[in-house]
């Protein structure tokens, strides 16, 4: 099953990832283990250790944490948004990369789209759900 594409020229696959309201655009191609996003290295760009995790996790489950580089564009949302992003888009190229990691990729539940979104806010109310305070006088 291809879920991305190879670019014939230089190797690289291509990976796109979505979370949330934001977008990442990935590229892996073969290497020395290098991850940076938005031209910054992944220690800068999310200091915290969870989104880090969240981002490695796939390149662990493939076996390739020291074998590729890996360069991505992500924009919109926050930092968790940006991280599950990232994490499905990275599936998505490392399996246009070496189509024998989809099945890892897949068990690990790293291909499917989080499809959860904010809820719009109604009129008549503060926010999605939430009413305005009862007042008794």
């Amino acid at each position: 099953m291809v879920l991305a594409k190879v670019d014939k020229v230089s190797g690289e696959a291509l990976g796109t990832g979505r979370r949330k309201t934001a977008v990442a655009r990935v590229r892996v191609k073969a290497g020395s283990g290098k991850v940076t996003v938005n031209d910054r290295p992944i220690d800068t760009y999310f200091p915290d250790e969870m989104q880090r995790r969240q981002i490695l996790q796939t390149l662990e489950a493939a076996g390739k944490l020291q074998g590729v580089d890996v360069d991505v564009r992500v924009a919109g949302g926050g930092q968790n948004g940006q991280a599950g992003a990232i994490r499905m888009g990275l599936a998505r190229a490392l399996c246009s990369f070496d189509s024998e990691l989809f099945p890892a990729m897949r068990d690990g539940h790293f291909l499917t789209r989080d499809s959860r979104m904010k809820e719009r806010k109604k009129y008549g109310l503060r926010g999605a759900r939430r009413g305005t305070q009862f007042s008794k006088r």
